[in-house]
Order: structure tokens, then C-alpha cells, then sequence
């Protein structure tokens, strides 16, 4: 697996009570599959997930919102709710999306995909709890571990990690494959 994603450029979006294993599982895994990983929060130089793990940024997303990602991924917990109030958040999510760059949201980022209108007839999953949110979107939600539709990578809660990031080293691998 080592070097399977050298030269993807991947970015975490972070906010203040992230789950902690959504964002350390994909963020080492990716790094560990060769992929720079660059996190961007919402103005803090460091969060704390919901269990009190910190976990540094790069810098705010303003400063990566013009820059073209081969991914973008979204950790659930609380954060999402604060990062679909950030218009430069959501304008990354929406060009990775045109783009064709994967966008995956674990638990709660359905939140953020949601806010950035990218859900409507596309096949995801989440934390069932905002499942509603999602529907009323036009998704539509499955209950799965881990959902792929084209660039979209949705899974619902912790236990899923293994998956959801099995999927995104996936679908990358086979993008620079491409290239």
C-alpha cells in the first residue's frame, strides 16, 4: 500500500469537536498510502475531537480554498455543523465535486454535503440520525457501511472506518491509474 497515492494531494477539513477516528484513521492512513495530506480548519491553529485528541491544521480553508485536490474528506462528530456555516468550506467541496475529485464524509458530513447542494440524486449514507436532513436534500440514503457513487464516498459512523478508507485508497489508485 505504501506509495499507492504518491503525488495525490488530499484535504482533511477539520473543525472544533471532529470525532477523533474519523479524522486520525484517514489522515495516517492516506499519509501512510503516500498521499499529502494537508488539514484545513476554520481559523484555529489546533482542535480537539469530541475524546479530547488534538489534531494540528495547515492553515484556515481560505488560505487551500483555490487550490485543486484530488480529495477532499470530512469527518463527522459535531464539526460538521460548523464547517457547512463556512462559505470558503463549502466552495472547496463544491469545485472537488465539478472537478471530479473524490468527496468523502463520514457520520456526520453529510451535514456539509448537504449545505454545498451536491447530494441531490446521488446514492449516500451517513449517521442514521441525519438521514432526514439528507432525504429532504434529494439524496438518496441507503443503510451500508460504505456507499460510492462516482466520486461520492459516504459511510456512517466509526466502525465503518476500515471501509470507507479501503474505498478512497480505491478510488484514487484507480483516478492515477488514469492519469
Amino acid at each position: 500500500m505504501e506509495n499507492t497515492l504518491k503525488g495525490q494531494k488530499i484535504l482533511l477539513l477539520l473543525g472544533p469537536d471532529f470525532e477523533d477516528r474519523e479524522a486520525l484513521y484517514p489522515h495516517l492512513r492516506l499519509k501512510e498510502a503516500g498521499a499529502t495530506v494537508t488539514v484545513a480548519g476554520l481559523g484555529e491553529k489546533v482542535y480537539y475531537g469530541k475524546h479530547g485528541v488534538p489534531l494540528e491544521t495547515d492553515g484556515p480553508v481560505e488560505q487551500f480554498e483555490h487550490e485543486p485536490w484530488d480529495a477532499v474528506i470530512i469527518p463527522g462528530g459535531w464539526a460538521p455543523d460548523k464547517i457547512r456555516a463556512n462559505k470558503a468550506a463549502l466552495n472547496i467541496v463544491r469545485n472537488a465535486n465539478k472537478s471530479g475529485a473524490v468527496v468523502a464524509a463520514i457520520c456526520h458530513a453529510g451535514w456539509v454535503l448537504a449545505s454545498a447542494e451536491i447530494v441531490e440524486n446521488r446514492k449516500l449514507t451517513s449517521y442514521i440520525t441525519i438521514k432526514d436532513d439528507l432525504v429532504h436534500a434529494g439524496a438518496h440514503w441507503v443503510d451500508e457501511e460504505v456507499v460510492v457513487d462516482k466520486n461520492l464516498i459516504t459511510s456512517r459512523k466509526p466502525d465503518d472506518l476500515p471501509a470507507f478508507c479501503r474505498e478512497i485508497i480505491g478510488v484514487l489508485s484507480k483516478t492515477k491509474a488514469l492519469a
